[in-house]
């Protein structure tokens, strides 16, 4: 079985960031992983909260759970 999407998915992790093509299962799961490690960088005091917010942000919006912003 294939991991790869029938059809791309374009996301954008900033506002001012490049857009990114994710490809398949595992680019989306590494997506998802980044918005994870940006929250516990910022928990232990290595990033800033907004690095961690448009990480989130970003994850919520792939798995359509976002309800504002």
């Amino acid at each position: 079985m294939s991991s790869r999407f029938v059809r791309p998915v374009v996301v954008q992790v900033g506002r001012h960031d490049r857009e990114r093509v994710i490809f398949d299962v595992n680019d989306a799961a590494t997506i998802r992983k980044l918005a994870m490690d940006a929250c516990l960088q910022v928990l232990r005091g290595e990033a800033r909260t907004p690095v961690a917010r448009r990480a989130f942000v970003t994850a919520a919006l792939e798995a359509k759970i976002l309800r504002s912003d």
